[in-house]
């Protein structure tokens, strides 16, 4: 209170120990201010808008509001703002993600039509009359393009071969079938491709959410692939919080914020670029665990399986997540268009991260397929999800025997 202003309520006639203790209220509510300032987190929660939200800031413009002033123009109409007249009115539509039961098969048709090779090349060579080594050579190069690797293609060939000469397969039907047989063996059907959702414990015993890590390069479609995943869990009724400990990349946060609040998920974001996504990380989980959720989604900045400053990064959000729950699934963002160098960053991310899953994206593209057996094989963890599309829905558990007839029909 400026000194003109004092002098001015003295003359007035209001007494001084009056103006005395309002003034020391005043100064004792700007003080508590700036110490909740200070105290201010490191990160927010963005939840998505609802109606009750709506409704509430709706009524609190009428008249009559603890904020409203007489003095003021009365406020113009509903009909005058094109208001709709009940809250009900106000609801914020969010989408119904797609049933994910079925979306494999429903896909399958996109993979036949990905521009791979493998099936027909290989039907085309084993509907000979009679193969020659020369036959033999080619289905081999075959599927050493298609990206199988020389292992699991050397596996092929040989029971290939065995089932030829044994059953003397000459008919396009039977050789079709065995060929379908060996393809499903070499993907291998009994791996448990299912997500890992149920609820863990502290470490002092309290319950947690499922937590779910996902890691990958640059370029992958990992955050599109996260936002994604929270729309299969949404559809299989989970409540999710989304981690956005990608603090790096510009808008990353933002995109996956608005993948989120398309069907009502909250999102853990850090309130500025380039903040700790350890923190961010450890308070998606803390946030998890006192709402009750059943998963916890943490999104990571992308990074080059090289880097070593950036892997010890990594491997630092993964200590601190599992001080307040441990972790469910580590999942490993591919693109299928890689092809070899795929294995180059599985082998990375398996030692840094454990990775439990993959989820290969891009599959619809221009991938050879092949890379889902090899990256398998090296990294003795299955594929559990692959992107076949660029839809919001697009992303699917993964099938090995629907997978193994899109190549056949392509």
């Amino acid at each position: 209170m400026n000194q003109d202003t004092w002098t001015y309520l003295l003359a007035a006639g209001i007494p001084a120990a009056l103006l005395v203790a309002v003034s020391t209220v005043l100064v004792r509510r700007r003080g508590d201010k700036a110490e909740a300032d200070e105290a201010a987190p490191t990160t927010t929660v963005a939840e998505p808008p609802t109606a009750e939200a709506a409704a509430e800031q709706e009524s609190a413009r009428g008249p009559g509001s603890a904020t409203g002033v007489d003095e003021l123009p009365p406020l113009p109409t509903d009909e005058e703002l094109d208001v709709p007249s009940t809250p009900g009115d106000l609801d914020i539509q969010l989408e119904r993600p797609a049933p994910v039961e079925g979306r494999f098969a429903r896909l399958r048709g996109r993979l036949a039509r990905s521009g791979s090779p493998l099936g027909t090349r290989l039907l085309a060579v084993l509907s000979r009359d009679h193969l020659t080594e020369d036959d033999w050579d080619e289905l081999e190069e075959t599927l050493l393009l298609a990206d199988v690797g020389a292992g699991p293609t050397g596996d092929l060939i040989d029971a290939l071969r065995t089932r030829v000469r044994v059953e003397g397969l000459k008919d396009p039907a039977a050789v079709r079938a065995a060929l379908r047989e060996q393809l499903i063996a070499l993907v291998d059907p009994s791996l448990d491709r299912s997500l890992n959702l149920a609820p863990g414990a502290a470490p002092d015993g309290t319950p947690t959410p499922a937590v779910l890590l996902v890691v990958g390069v640059n370029g992958t479609g990992k955050t599109t692939t996260v936002g994604k995943l929270a729309r299969v869990l949404v559809a299989e009724d989970k409540s999710v919080v989304l981690g956005a400990a990608d603090t790096f990349r510009a808008a990353a946060a933002d995109q996956l914020q608005t993948w989120g609040s398309r069907v009502g998920v909250p999102t853990v974001r850090s309130d500025r670029d380039g903040g700790d996504p350890a923190a961010v990380a450890f308070d998606a989980v803390r946030t998890g665990k006192a709402s009750g959720v059943d998963v916890v989604l943490v999104d990571t900045a992308g990074r080059l399986q090289n880097k070593a400053g950036l892997m010890d990064e990594l491997g630092k959000i993964t200590r601190v997540i599992t001080r307040e729950a441990p972790l469910s699934e580590v999942l490993l963002v591919l693109d299928a268009t890689t092809g070899q160098n795929g294995l180059n960053q599985a082998r990375v991310f398996g030692e840094v991260a454990g990775v439990t899953g993959i989820a290969l994206t891009k599959l619809d593209g221009t991938a050879k397929g092949g890379i889902v057996v090899a990256v398998q094989r090296e990294l003795g963890v299955p594929v559990k999800l692959v992107g076949l599309g660029e839809g919001p829905d697009d992303l699917a558990p993964f099938d090995a025997e629907d997978f193994v007839d899109g190549l056949l029909e392509a």
